[in-house]
């Protein structure tokens, strides 16, 4: 009961906080993930938290789980999580200008740094204050990481089916590396397997209940 209350309260909160009537300018798409990418370390997973707190809970351009929905396609598409996840968004909001500019604001922060940084310094990563900085830098990603995996967890198992999924998604993916074993299994097909697991739960579920 208490992990609905929670959804209910997020999902509420996306879709008051969009004003009725309203649209979203292109650069409110555009400034709002260059915040993302500006001010987020680590990419991909570590982003989480901050597309949730930017797409879901400020602006309600989204609902917490259509954003989880994009998350997991970005996932399973070529190119970087993030930057699909935002594509996705944008789309949604303004269709293909929106796309572009959202994809593009995310995209932008690490280009320039990148360029500013590639021509002031060479070899930045061996400078000493700088490996300091990414090893803290590295310990607050995974942070955030196992933040947003805890947070999945409690919102979105709902039963037994759930645990087993995650479990073996997580033994699937690790294990491998974390064994030294010499094959490797992408998280795309992970994804794949459990949505079709979920498919033909779903067609078992509704047979029954026509039942």
């Amino acid at each position: 009961m208490e992990d609905n209350r929670i959804e209910n309260e997020m999902n509420e909160t996306a879709v008051n906080a969009a004003v009725p009537g309203k649209r979203t300018t292109l650069w409110q798409l555009f400034t709002a993930f260059m915040r993302i990418g500006a001010f987020t370390f680590g990419g991909g997973y570590a982003m989480l938290p901050m597309l949730e707190r930017e797409c879901v809970e400020r602006s309600g351009w989204v609902t917490h789980d259509e954003l989880l929905d994009y998350f997991a396609i970005g996932q399973c598409t070529p190119g970087v999580i993030a930057v699909n996840t935002a594509t996705f968004v944008g789309k949604k909001e303004r269709g293909i200008p929106g796309a572009l500019v959202a994809t593009a604001g995310v995209v932008l922060p690490s280009f320039v740094i990148i360029c500013i940084l590639t021509a002031l310094l060479a070899n930045f990563a061996e400078i000493t204050w700088v490996k300091y900085a990414l090893h803290g830098i590295r310990v607050a990603v995974g942070v955030l990481i196992l933040n947003t995996v805890i947070k999945l967890v409690r919102e979105k198992i709902k039963d037994g089916l759930g645990y087993v999924l995650c479990i073996l998604a997580f033994l699937l993916v690790a294990l491998p590396g974390t064994l030294g074993l010499p094959f490797r299994i992408s998280p795309v097909f992970v994804v794949i397997g459990a949505a079709v697991i979920g498919i033909v739960r779903g067609f078992l579920t509704s047979g029954r209940g026509k039942a």
